[in-house]
Formats: structure tokens, C-alpha cells, sequence
């Protein structure tokens, strides 16, 4: 199993929503490492979705529900896209401010490549967030 961070602009598509859908296509990511990183992910993999712009926090957590494909709703093989299932909200929210803080992160590419919206996240960080959100794996 792998673990990811997914950044969502909340104004266009938040935790709430994808809680509402229960299950989304997680499109609209353009980066070649992002795609890169969403072609890797397997069914099962866990990710904590997390809320760009003004809010920069982690709002809940969702599994991977599907094998990456071709996004549908574009004529371009490059893009790739997985079906994300909401498991829950975190009981505590973890903001980039509280992160950027803990000395275990140090190499978090959160931290490192601010821009990457979909974020591979080791195990010892993946741990380290889930007691942040006082959730439980």
C-alpha cells in the first residue's frame, strides 16, 4: 500500500464535496510528476485530501478505489486519472503552517515542491500525519 497527499482547490471541489459524492474521478492534474505519481497508485492506496488556497490544511482522508486510466473527458493519453472514495475527516486538522514546523518533515516533498498536487507520502510521514489528525489508520 502507498500513501498520498492530493491538493484540491476547495472553491472548486472539497473534502465536503467528494463526502457528498462519496466517489470522484480525481482529474484536472496537469503536472508530468503528478500524472507520473497517478499512474503508480494501486486500489487500496490511502490519501489525505488536502485544502489549497487560504485554508493549506489536511481535511480528511479517502482511498484509491480504481486503477489509473485515460481521463475520459480529454482526448489525450497522457492524462491520467483514478477514481478517490471519501473515507472520512480528520478529527483534527493539520495546516502547512504546523507542518512546515515539525522537524520531521524535512524532506516532505509537501514541503519540497510546493506545487505538486499529488504528493507521494513515505510511511514515517504518513504515520506522523495520522497522529497530527488524531486519526485513527
Amino acid at each position: 500500500m502507498a500513501y498520498w497527499l492530493l491538493k484540491t482547490e476547495p472553491e472548486n471541489y472539497s473534502y465536503f464535496d467528494l463526502e457528498r459524492d462519496g466517489t470522484t474521478v480525481w482529474d484536472g492534474v496537469n503536472n508530468s510528476l503528478a500524472l507520473k505519481h497517478i499512474r503508480t497508485m494501486l486500489i487500496g492506496d490511502l490519501a489525505l485530501i488536502y485544502h489549497t488556497g487560504k485554508e493549506r490544511q489536511i481535511i480528511g482522508l479517502a482511498e484509491i478505489v480504481s486503477q489509473p486510466y485515460i481521463d475520459p473527458a480529454l482526448n489525450d493519453s497522457k492524462r491520467a486519472v483514478v477514481d478517490v472514495r471519501a473515507l472520512r475527516k480528520v478529527h483534527q486538522l493539520v495546516t502547512l503552517a504546523q507542518i512546515k514546523q515539525d522537524n520531521k518533515f524535512t524532506d516532505f516533498d509537501l514541503l519540497r515542491l510546493p506545487r505538486l498536487s499529488v504528493v507521494p507520502v513515505w510511511e514515517v510521514y504518513w504515520q506522523r500525519l495520522i497522529e497530527l489528525t488524531n486519526s485513527i489508520n
